[in-house]
C-alpha cells in the first residue's frame, strides 16, 4: 500500500513539472487594425499623411456657409448608394497642384482629398456647383458614409488604397496666394472624374490653372 501511495505522489509531481513548463497561449493583439479596408475607412498607407481625420463638411467642400438663396439638392437616391460596392482592391494615386500663367506648379501640400461616388446626387453637385458656380443647400448626412478620404504629402502626392470598382469624383483643394497672382490666400477647388475596375492602379493628377 505504501508503495502505491508513493507512486501516485511521484506521478502527480511529474505532471506538475510538465504542466509548469507549458507556454501560455499567445493571443493576437486586440488593438491591431484589420488589414481589410472598408468603405469609409481612411487610407493609411505609409506615404500618406493621415495625422488628422476630424473632417468637417466645410473642409470637404460639399456645402458653403449659410443656406439662404441656395440651389435645392435632389432627393438623396438611397437605391443608387445601396448598389455601390463596399470593398475593393483598386488604387488611385497622383499629385495635386495648380499652375500659373507661366505653367509653374504650386502643389497642394498636406491637403485633404476625397473620392465621392458618381451618382445622380454627386453629378448634380458637379454640374451645378463645381462647373456652374452655384451654391447648394447642405448635403444629406448619409452621403458621408460613402466618401473615402486621404491627404497629400508635403510634395502634393496622394494615394487611395482599397478602392471599390466604380466611378468617382476625385476632389481636393490647393491653397495659393501671391504665387498665383492673388492679393490674399485662396482655396482653389479641383474636381475630376475617375473610374476604376478590380485591382487597377489609376494614375490621376488633380490639377487646374489658377484663374
Amino acid at each position: 500500500m505504501f508503495k502505491i501511495v508513493t507512486l501516485i505522489i511521484m506521478s502527480l509531481m511529474a505532471m506538475s513539472l510538465v504542466t509548469g513548463c507549458v507556454q501560455p497561449d499567445v493571443h493576437p493583439d486586440k488593438n491591431r487594425k484589420s488589414s481589410s479596408s472598408f468603405w469609409g475607412d481612411l487610407s493609411n498607407e505609409d506615404d500618406v499623411d493621415m495625422s488628422d481625420d476630424n473632417l468637417t463638411e466645410s473642409e470637404m467642400m460639399i456645402t458653403e456657409d449659410g443656406e439662404e438663396d441656395r440651389m435645392e439638392r435632389i432627393a438623396f437616391p438611397v437605391s443608387e448608394y445601396n448598389r455601390l460596392a463596399r470593398t475593393g482592391k483598386g488604387t488611385v494615386k497622383g499629385s495635386i497642384y495648380v499652375t500659373d500663367a507661366y505653367d509653374r506648379r504650386v502643389v497642394g501640400a498636406s491637403t485633404r482629398l476625397y473620392l465621392n461616388p458618381l451618382t445622380s446626387y454627386s453629378e448634380q453637385w458637379y454640374q451645378e456647383s463645381y462647373l456652374g458656380g452655384y451654391k447648394m443647400q447642405k448635403a444629406d448626412s448619409r452621403l458621408f458614409n460613402y466618401l473615402r478620404f486621404t491627404a497629400s504629402d508635403k510634395n502634393g502626392k496622394f494615394a487611395f488604397y482599397g478602392v471599390p470598382s466604380g466611378s468617382y469624383f476625385l476632389i481636393g483643394t490647393v491653397k495659393c496666394g501671391e504665387e498665383c497672382g492673388y492679393d490674399s490666400m485662396k482655396d482653389i477647388r479641383i474636381a475630376t472624374k475617375v473610374s476604376i475596375r478590380g485591382n487597377q492602379i489609376i494614375q490621376q493628377d488633380l490639377t487646374r490653372m489658377a484663374e
